[in-house]
């Protein structure tokens, strides 16, 4: 272990942050800074970097930057914050690859721990013997454990679409995409955590050990601590995937062979949905990806004008023996009531379809089409509302689906564990409807202001409407709100932020708790 070098205007800035009177009794508190034993460093020159996320609307300027080399420097600042008690005014929030949408990983006037730093300085553990696992640290990204498990012929059970983000940035929220239908999101898929408190204390919890704080961490949004290891499922990795979209004109129909297929016993390893309205040459897009059941036919569809519906799915194969698949795959698809000219199919590597998103990623990126605001709006909508929803908002709130996907899925409550502190409808099928729009600096402040009004328009339906969705990586701005998200589980959320985090100093970008500051 040895000294931080901490640069003299970081321990002004930490000095100011706590005594904005020079009679503040914790100013020799906070030069302790300068001698603090960490492995890592602190910084404030990238502090700008540090209010910048992936929604890339908000921006609040941390004091500085942790870059921790271990955990026990992550527990040694918030127990010196924790410490320091509440007349200081300082927050710590966790980085991971800053995929937050309304500043959520930021902390204005506080520290924001980079956890990236973390997966680096930690090592991952692949366990292949009977239930494998992997132990990998919480700012590892998921791509890198895929990779890291692939080694080992095994890979997790449940992902996200976007495979370069932190493991302890999606289990602080849930973790879907088209397995969760099977498997449950991916904090349904945890053994073990390692987690720091807001208290400073690092401890280890399971199902059978601080199963209060495992659950509560779990899709806990950050509130009761920060993720530094996770003990994740794997399962036998398969080497390629057939994959399949569909087109529907009919919702009634597309959601209906949905819904059977993630209750069929026999069915596809990956679904998911999309929206697509008044798009122009859909199935001459898909050509640089898929081939074409029917070419001639396919070339003959019009989808300008229309609001259809695409249902993608995937399955599981040994190139070896692709017979199997082939025979499962047609046996599937004659069961289902998609426009026939609009079948199209494509074998790629496992990996290469995990990480597909990251293909696009590149693209948008040297387009600098990457860097702008995401304006995402994330639903989770009962079932018996899915219809009277999709009637007010597809064509009538939304005209064209010009501005970025629009997912719409269903998943099956029974693949959740209502321990965990992740928020979801009371059916047994609800649906996640995602608008991930963008705005591209080129379109104006119009194009933002327009997804916005958007969004508010369908938040307003969805009240006046009784929907009764809850929202999937939540935004609200006043705590009246939050209750009204967490509902009947409130008072049990709010006593879990007083055991484990009860200064309020974790994850203040969510704006649930305040720090209560006491005035001097």
């Amino acid at each position: 272990m040895k000294a931080s070098p901490i640069p003299q205007l970081l321990v002004v800035l930490l000095l100011a942050s706590i005594n904005s009177r020079k009679s503040d009794p914790d100013a020799s508190n906070t030069a302790s800074f300068r001698s603090l034993a960490i492995d890592g460093q602190f910084t404030s020159h990238d502090v700008s970097k540090a209010a910048v996320d992936f929604g890339n609307r908000y921006h609040f300027l941390p004091l500085a930057v942790l870059h921790p080399g271990s955990d026990t420097d992550i527990a040694a600042t918030v127990r010196h914050v924790f410490q320091l008690g509440p007349s200081s005014r300082l927050t710590i929030a966790a980085r991971g690859h800053a995929h937050s949408l309304q500043g959520q990983a930021q902390a204005a006037g506080g520290i924001v721990v980079r956890m990236e730093s973390l997966g680096k300085a930690k090592t991952m553990r692949v366990h292949a013997g009977e239930g494998p696992y992997v132990d990998a640290p919480g700012g590892e990204l998921w791509i890198d454990v895929l990779k890291e498990a692939l080694r080992q012929g095994l890979a997790p059970k449940s992902w996200t679409d976007y495979l370069h983000l932190t493991i302890g940035g999606t289990l602080s929220n849930a973790g879907i995409s088209g397995q969760a239908f099977r498997h449950g999101p991916q904090i349904s898929n945890v053994h073990q955590l390692e987690v720091i408190t807001g208290k400073g204390e690092v401890l280890n919890c399971s199902s059978t050990k601080n199963a209060e704080l495992f659950y509560g961490v779990l899709g806990g949004l950050g509130q009761f601590g920060i993720i530094t290891r996770a003990r994740i499922a794997l399962e036998p990795a398969p080497k390629m995937v057939r994959w399949i979209r569909v087109l529907y004109s009919d919702f009634a129909s597309f959601t209906e062979d949905q819904e059977k297929l993630i209750s069929a016993e026999r069915t596809f390893d990956y679904i998911e949905g999309f929206v697509i309205i008044n798009r122009t040459g859909i199935l001459n897009n898909w050509r640089s990806s898929f081939n074409p059941q029917d070419p001639v036919q396919a070339s003959h569809f019009k989808s300008e004008g229309k609001t259809l519906f695409c249902l993608e799915m995937t399955k599981n194969f040994d190139p070896e023996y692709p017979e199997k698949m082939m025979q499962e795959v047609e046996e599937l698809l004659s069961q289902l009531r998609y426009i026939p000219s609009t079948l199209f199919q494509s074998e790629v590597s496992f990996l290469e379809f995990l990480d597909r998103v990251h293909v696009s990623e590149v693209m948008l990126r040297s387009k600098g089409l990457w860097e702008i605001p995401h304006p995402w709006l994330n639903l989770l909508v009962p079932r018996t509302k899915i219809h009277a929803f999709a009637e007010e908002v597809f064509g009538k709130i939304l005209t064209d689906s010009s501005n970025g996907p629009i997912l719409l899925y269903p998943l099956n409550k029974s693949k959740w564990d209502n321990r965990t502190s992740a928020v979801f409808p009371n059916e047994e099928v609800f649906y996640l409807v995602a608008f991930l729009s963008s705005s591209p600096r080129s379109s104006g402040q119009d194009s933002l202001a327009k997804a916005l009004k958007q969004q508010e328009r369908i938040l307003e339906f969805c009240k006046k409407a009784n929907i009764q969705m809850k929202q999937y990586l939540p935004y609200y701005t006043t705590q009246e709100e939050w209750k009204i998200h967490f509902g009947p589980r409130w008072e049990e959320f709010k006593q879990k932020k007083q055991a484990f985090d009860p200064l309020a100093i974790l994850a203040p970008g969510h704006r649930i708790f305040q720090k209560a500051v006491a005035s001097l």
